[in-house]
């Protein structure tokens, strides 16, 4: 068994997975940036070390300061998280090169489903539905304009090697074409270092639905049922619930066993999510995030089952905890990304949090490295906590969810708190009745308002 896990992150992951090695007697290291020093997964973490100055590049991304660390403190694992390193397939080799056990798939796997193109040709291979659109990379505007003519306008070009809603243009008529593929081509090559685009149909009014699962490496895998993660703004999400409020049993039950099975059939090992678009009742696979999601509580909070410390047991080769028939779905879950920005305009708002309250009671979890006089610094993404909370029925959820927000005090710095207060009041919300474009119109009706 694993005995010391490296956690390669910071913030309330680095928390997140330090809270689940301790549960399992095992001892953690802590690496931070100078700017985090101060952090509380340094304070809490049975070791530290620093790694490096504020910048990512020259900290959390520095692959050789983490092999070291984990070298001298003597850890035989290492947690990536998510974002950072957590889907570097590179990384992930080093990592095993060095005799450590990585946290996470196959490096193979990683590298296969981190480019969308062959992503997209795996999981069409294994059954899984795709959206349609071309079969490799478009390198010509002659290629796109042939195959906008095969699956009709619009479309949305989208970099080979991208993600976090980087890299992304929507085409609606042939006279833009040669104009946004250009221009997706440099944004890919600028923010990923590789120009490859691929072009799929775009869906007018989808939701996004993704498929929890967990493989071993017995050849065993389930899925713990699926998240709505419609609610994004630019393609960031913003807030997450489990179940789908239009995702039926049957349903779920019929995608979950689809894309369990043919990861079984991959031989894929660790925790994983297969996303999806769903429009009039069918199901287009966009893409697989081969890492723990930020918003994995969701489904732990409706099922009781702890994925991190699943992913700690399937890396040291142990099976499942759980076989499929065991996994049950209780009540309902929602998740709030809780940021230091301002709630509508989005502006960072880093700085010295003077007081912080989390809300309580029951079924209520707040999963945060934030204290009163922690000082949030304003190299890294904005996010400082996520509240989940869950009832017995949707109706009940959204009630403590509300209640749960009027609680919450972070003095010093803004918080988004005020548009998730808002959104829990809009009958749309109230009703499930939205899709990945809604809260963009949200936003911008309540702009046009204060105008």
């Amino acid at each position: 068994m694993i005995e010391k896990v490296l956690i390669a992150n910071r913030g309330e992951i680095a928390l997140r997975i330090h809270r689940a090695c301790h549960e399992m007697g095992i001892k953690t290291v802590a690496v931070h940036s100078t700017a985090d020093s101060e952090a509380m997964h340094v304070r809490l973490a049975d070791e530290s070390v620093c790694i490096g100055p504020p910048a990512s590049a020259d900290s959390y991304l520095n692959i050789p300061a983490v092999i070291s660390a984990a070298e001298i403190t003597g850890a035989d694992a290492i947690h990536p998280g998510y974002g950072f390193l957590s889907e570097n397939a590179h990384f992930a080799d080093i990592v095993a090169e060095h005799g450590l056990t990585f946290i996470g798939p196959k490096a193979d796997h990683i590298r296969v489903m981190g480019d969308k193109i062959s992503a997209k040709d795996a999981v069409k291979k294994l059954g899984i539905p795709v959206v349609p659109g071309s079969t490799g990379e478009i390198k010509t505007t002659e290629e796109a304009i042939e195959i906008c003519k095969k699956i009709g306008f619009p479309v949305i070009i989208k970099a080979s090697a991208g993600g976090g809603g980087r890299g992304m243009q929507i085409v609606r008529g042939e006279d833009e074409l040669a104009v946004k593929l250009q221009t997706c081509r440099t944004e890919a090559k600028v923010s990923f270092g590789d120009d490859a685009v691929y072009i799929e149909k775009f869906l007018t009014t989808p939701r996004h639905i993704e498929f929890q699962i967990i493989g071993d490496s017995h050849g065993n895998c389930i899925h713990l049922g699926e998240r709505d993660c419609s609610l994004q703004r630019r393609h960031q999400k913003v807030l997450e619930e489990a179940p789908s409020p239009v995702i039926d049993e049957e349903t779920r039950n019929r995608m979950g066993g689809i894309v369990s099975n043919a990861m079984a059939d991959l031989g894929y090992c660790g925790a994983g999510t297969i996303e999806f678009l769903y429009e009039n009742g069918e199901f287009y696979f966009i893409e697989m995030n081969t890492r723990l999601q930020v918003e994995h509580p969701v489904t732990e909070m409706i099922t009781g089952i702890d994925i991190v410390r699943e992913q700690i047991r399937v890396a040291a080769g142990e099976k499942l905890s759980y076989t499929q028939d065991m996994v049950r779905f209780f009540g309902h879950a929602i998740e709030c990304r809780i940021n230091a920005e301002h709630p509508f305009t989005f502006m960072p708002s880093p700085g010295t949090v003077t007081q912080y309250h989390a809300p309580g009671g029951l079924n209520v979890r707040s999963d945060s490295a934030v204290y009163t006089g922690y000082k949030i610094p304003p190299h890294y993404d904005s996010m400082v906590a996520k509240l989940i909370v869950s009832g017995y029925t949707r109706e009940g959820c959204l009630l403590r969810l509300r209640r749960s927000l009027d609680e919450y005090v972070i003095e010093g710095i803004t918080s988004n708190i005020p548009l998730h207060q808002a959104l829990m009041k809009n009958e749309d919300f109230q009703s499930g009745d939205y899709n990945i474009h809604w809260l963009e119109k949200f936003l911008k009706d309540k702009e046009d308002t204060n105008d």
